[in-house]
Formats: C-alpha cells, sequence, structure tokens
C-alpha cells in the first residue's frame, strides 16, 4: 500500500517517516496524494518538506514526535538567509499544513510550527517582466504561420496576451475549449482551484484560433489537447499536449530571434495583456474579472503602467 502511494503522490518517504512505522508513512504520503490536488503545489510542499526533514537528522531529530517549534524556526531563520520572502514563506506553510493532517491522523500530538511565524511580504508590484504592446506586436507578427508549428505558437502567445490566460490553463485546453457562441468565438479556461473560465475572443485571438485549428486539421478532435507537440521529422502535430518547459523554451527563443532582450517568461504575456488593457481605458474590476482573479489585489501586480511614469521622471535628471 505504502508502495502504491509513493508512485501516486511522488514524495519520497524522509527517514524520520519511515522510523515512525507503517501509519505515519501511509498518513504522510497522503498528504501529497490525497490532500493537494495542484501538481505544482504537490511538487513545491514535497521538495520544502524534504529538505526540512534531511535539516533535522542532520541536528540530531530522531523521531517526528522529537520536532520542536524551535526547530522549525531555525529552519526558516536558515532559509531566509538563502531563499526569497515569498519562497520562504511557501516552506514554512508547507510544513505547517503537512503537521496539521499529522496531528489529525493522530501520528504527532503537536503541530511545531504552528506558532513560527514567516518572514513579512508585502508585494505591491508583480515581478514578472512585461513587453511593451509594440514589443509583442512585433514578436506576434514575426512568426512564420507557413507551418504547423508557427501557427501553434502564434496562437499560444496571443492566447495568452488577449484573454490573460496561464500558461497552466491555456495548455490544459482541449480542442474544443475552442467553442462558437453568439455568432463569436469563446474560449473555456480551467484555472487554479478547478474554477472554469470562459471568455469571448479578441478579434485577433479569433484569427490567430481559427488559423491555427484549421491549418492543422485538429478541428475533430474534440477531446485532444489543443497546444501540443511536434513530431520528430515530420514538422506535424502529434497527439501529446505540449509541456509547460517546452512552452517556456519556445518564447525565449522567440524573443532573442526578433532582438527582445527583457528575460521573458510564460507569464509575460499575461502581464503584457493586462498593462495593455489598463493603458487604454480599461478598469481594474473588469481586468480582475477577465483574467479570473478572486480580487482586484492581485490584479494590480500585473499593472506596469507606472513603469513609463517612473523613466520619464528619472530623465528629468540632468546634470
Amino acid at each position: 500500500m505504502t508502495e502504491a502511494l509513493l508512485v501516486r503522490s511522488s514524495a519520497p518517504l524522509p527517514a524520520l517517516m519511515t522510523r515512525a512505522g507503517e501509519r505515519a508513512g501511509v498518513r504522510f504520503l497522503e498528504f501529497f496524494a490525497s490532500n493537494i490536488r495542484n501538481p505544482n503545489t504537490r511538487r513545491a510542499y514535497a521538495h520544502a518538506v524534504g529538505e526540512f526533514f534531511a535539516w533535522c537528522a542532520q541536528t540530531g531529530v530522531s523521531s517526528i514526535t522529537d520536532v520542536q517549534p524551535l526547530h522549525v524556526a531555525a529552519w526558516i531563520e536558515l532559509q531566509t538567509q538563502m531563499l526569497s520572502a515569498p519562497t520562504v514563506k511557501q516552506h514554512l506553510a508547507a510544513i505547517r499544513h503537512l503537521f496539521d493532517w499529522l496531528v489529525t491522523g493522530q501520528v504527532v500530538p503537536h503541530n511545531p510550527a504552528a506558532s513560527v511565524r514567516g518572514p513579512t511580504h508585502t508585494a505591491r508590484k508583480g515581478k514578472t517582466p512585461v513587453l511593451d504592446a509594440s514589443e509583442a506586436r512585433q514578436l506576434l507578427d514575426s512568426i512564420d504561420v507557413s507551418t504547423p508549428i508557427g501557427l501553434r505558437d502564434r496562437a499560444l502567445i496571443g492566447l495568452m496576451v488577449f484573454s490573460f490566460a496561464r500558461v497552466g490553463a491555456a495548455l490544459a485546453m482541449r480542442v474544443d475549449d475552442v467553442y462558437t457562441q453568439n455568432k463569436r468565438l469563446w474560449v473555456r479556461l480551467r484555472e487554479k482551484g478547478g474554477k472554469q473560465h470562459e471568455m469571448p475572443c479578441h478579434h485577433t485571438l479569433e484569427a490567430y484560433l481559427d488559423a491555427y485549428i484549421d491549418g492543422t486539421g485538429i478541428g475533430a478532435e474534440g477531446k485532444g489537447p489543443l497546444f501540443r507537440t511536434i513530431q520528430r521529422g515530420t514538422g506535424r502535430l502529434s497527439t501529446t499536449a505540449l509541456p509547460q518547459a517546452n512552452a517556456y523554451a519556445m518564447v525565449t527563443r522567440r524573443a532573442l530571434t526578433v532582438g527582445i532582450n527583457t528575460k521573458i517568461g510564460n507569464h509575460t504575456f499575461r502581464a503584457t495583456g493586462i498593462t495593455a488593457y489598463l493603458k487604454n481605458g480599461g478598469t481594474l474590476e473588469n481586468a480582475a474579472a477577465m483574467a479570473n482573479h478572486a480580487s482586484t489585489r492581485t490584479t494590480q501586480l500585473y499593472d506596469r503602467r507606472h513603469d513609463n511614469i517612473t523613466l520619464d521622471e528619472i530623465e528629468r535628471i540632468r546634470v
């Protein structure tokens, strides 16, 4: 049973948990396999927990029940010297949630992370690199759409810019998530937490998606992935969904090709689209709804309109 859970959770069983017995080991693996549904969160939590238990073992902690608030606080302090505050807060959340799970499973009597405070962090501006609207247009126009890979790449980048889609939601789309309603093309995105988000397409995105689906002949494969890898040696689309790492390599490669020096990532296009929308008179409330943000405070992290103001003011320094 433990081996099956290990395969499902992808979380290695630390020595401290192994020594705590079969029941504790199963409870530990169930935390990752049953309690955490988001695969990205599962990986991040597994990494943090693994590092914490390895550090505990190195410092002489011999049992899971011997972990005390002082151990958690010392490890968090060490983390703050090497990692950013948001990352440290995430690591503390992983330890705290795991021990909550172990307490309710009667594996340990108390949660040693409950009283430990993480570093203070307040974000008023996101760190995601943003392109100027002209740079985004230059990038899209530079893509050779005479091939399936070009049609795919333009459609994917266009989707992230014009619908504010997260790359994870975009790559999870099926062909039938692009559909017609009221004589207009719509897209269906499956966002974090299982939330489904639908919105009409910008006319430019509509043209990109139509060209991609028609040009590659995938329109009849409704349940197949929308964005796919390319078969080696053929130049044609496969039936395998495009991994996120491949999408990242694609956008960075295409940006370098057109001379964009900004170190962009997949999330850049979401931020670029939101900023362009707000610059053209869009409201923060509507931007939040279009991006499927629960709060406008999250949307504000993507708003880079004030960057231009800052640059203009810097140029006033004349010596």
